[in-house]
């Protein structure tokens, strides 16, 4: 089953001198973070949100798709937001908050960004076991729909391929490996109850940083998929509040 109608580039012209590029996660679509998006656009914001390369199609396209080709995804809507507006912030869920951690690396302009159960770090002992073990088997059962309101549903994958999950690895070591270039402001939002990635991902993240501003926000109603599910509207706020802060500091200085 094709899930691109579910999976399709947002890209808002705002009102205000700032921007923010929004990333969704791994075996997701675009659909997860809509809501998001279009929070944003209503404050004003110029906002870019693509589509990242091997999702929204079939499960197979996934297993054919390197981790950089996310990187690049994301790099050309950052590039288009500059095109309006030279104040860049991005939000990302998931894997999506682990793509914006390697821009932050990679682009040293952009403002901050806001990380909502991003994957750093996994406890499962399984995960050590992937590249191994992608040699024998081509999937494992889907992670999509982590969500505590009832009435949500996540459009993704019915299938998880352990190249993908493989690629995704690949990302995490390559975002460590930088880790030095990442100094920007960031909030991280984390599900006290979350059933796919573990608190300790957002709290290694947070301890390790050598952003001079950062910020832990913990999500007392909601599991891994966030933007979707009952507190989607304090990680909309609290990020707003934390870019434009950021940005207050950013002229007070000059």
């Amino acid at each position: 089953m094709s899930l691109l109608k579910h999976h399709r580039e947002f890209s808002h012209v705002g009102t205000e001198d700032i921007g923010i590029v929004v990333v969704h996660g791994f075996t997701s679509t675009t659909s997860s973070m809509r809501y998001v998006a279009e929070k944003f656009a209503e404050k004003g914001y110029h906002v870019e949100m693509p589509p990242l390369s091997g999702h929204g199609t079939e499960w197979t396209d996934l297993e054919k798709t390197p981790w950089m080709m996310w990187i690049e995804d994301v790099e050309k809507a950052i590039d288009a937001c500059y095109k309006r507006t030279k104040n860049v912030f991005m939000i990302g869920l998931s894997m999506g908050g682990t793509i914006s951690m390697k821009c932050l690396e990679r682009y040293p302009k952009v403002k901050g960004a806001s990380l909502v159960n991003h994957a750093m770090v996994f406890t499962n002992p399984m995960m050590k076991w992937v590249p191994f073990l992608k040699g024998f088997k081509r999937t494992t059962k889907p992670i999509a729909s982590d969500i505590k309101d009832p009435n949500q549903k996540e459009i993704a994958y019915e299938k998880t391929p352990l190249e993908g999950i493989d690629q995704m690895l690949k990302l995490i070591k390559s975002v460590n490996m930088d880790w030095l270039k990442l100094t920007q402001p960031i909030i991280i939002f984390k599900s006290k109850e979350d059933h796919v990635i573990p608190i300790v991902s957002a709290e290694w993240t947070y301890t390790h940083l050598n952003s001079m501003t950062k910020k832990l926000v913990m999500l007392d109603n909601s599991y891994h998929v966030a933007t979707m599910d009952y507190d989607k509207d304090i990680i909309i706020n609290d990020s707003d509040e934390f870019f434009k802060k950021v940005l207050e500091n950013d002229r007070m200085e000059e």
